[in-house]
């Protein structure tokens, strides 16, 4: 019997916890660093509470416009409480500038803005080392069905469009992003984990300086004054708003 408090699983950036609902659970973000699937390992020190705060406020956002998710309420900085799911085993990545992988893969100069959104699934399997598969693979491997590959991929579509606004509004260009999702017990497709500076690439719209993990990844020096100005011009643009 699992019992509230009772830590569920643990993984590189959070911890989930049992509650007194089964249908819910806590998570809690740690300020654990790691890059090049594991590899690589720090710390950033205040991601935890960073990332935690941009989640909840950019999946508001996006329910907001009709997108759901797994979010139900902040606890703390760094703890919330969201809808218990079955994470889908595929990592989808939206891509709208060449960079990362996909530059090295196909010798595309990072930078180089890529004619409409490309929509890519990654198998999540650490130990395979998350690699890119088609849908096709997808289903072989029973990941999930096509009807929920198309909506995986209709979902960040919209998903794209919606964080560009946000983050453009906040002088950041939304270079790519990873998604995933998680089945409901009525088998209904939902956004889960989080959307922050670690799984997103955000460049300054004016300078094109990078204000994401990739500071980590590329030893580029001040990650942790990245992380907090993606935070302050995102809380400060929801501020203006709301007066």
């Amino acid at each position: 019997m699992v019992t509230a408090g009772t830590l569920l699983y643990e993984g590189k950036a959070k911890r989930v916890f049992a509650t007194d609902d089964a249908s819910v659970v806590k998570v809690s973000y740690k300020d654990d660093a790691t890059a090049f699937n594991g590899l690589k390992k720090g710390q950033i020190i205040g991601k935890g509470a960073i990332n935690n705060q941009l989640t909840n406020l950019l999946f508001a956002y996006l329910g907001e416009n009709g997108i759901k998710t797994h979010l139900l309420e902040q606890l703390s900085e760094r703890e919330t409480l969201v809808r218990k799911v079955d994470i889908v085993p595929i990592e989808v990545v939206v891509r709208n500038i060449a960079a990362g992988s996909f530059s090295k893969r196909l010798g595309v100069a990072e930078g180089e803005e890529l004619p409409y959104p490309l929509v890519e699934f990654y198998y999540k399997n650490d130990e395979l080392g998350d690699p890119l598969i088609t849908d096709e693979h997808a289903l072989i491997l029973g990941l999930a069905t096509r009807a929920e590959l198309t909506e995986l991929r209709n979902q960040a579509i919209k998903i794209d469009r919606l964080l560009q606004q946000r983050f453009l509004a906040s002088g950041l260009i939304l270079v790519d992003f990873k998604l995933e999702f998680g089945r409901t017990s009525e088998g209904e497709i939902i956004l889960a984990d989080e959307i922050s500076p670690d799984t997103c690439r955000l460049w300054d719209s004016e300078t094109r300086k990078k204000l994401d993990k990739d500071r980590f990844r590329q030893d580029l020096g001040g990650v942790e004054d990245a992380y907090q100005e993606v935070f302050a011009r995102l809380t400060s643009l929801r501020e203006g708003q709301s007066e």
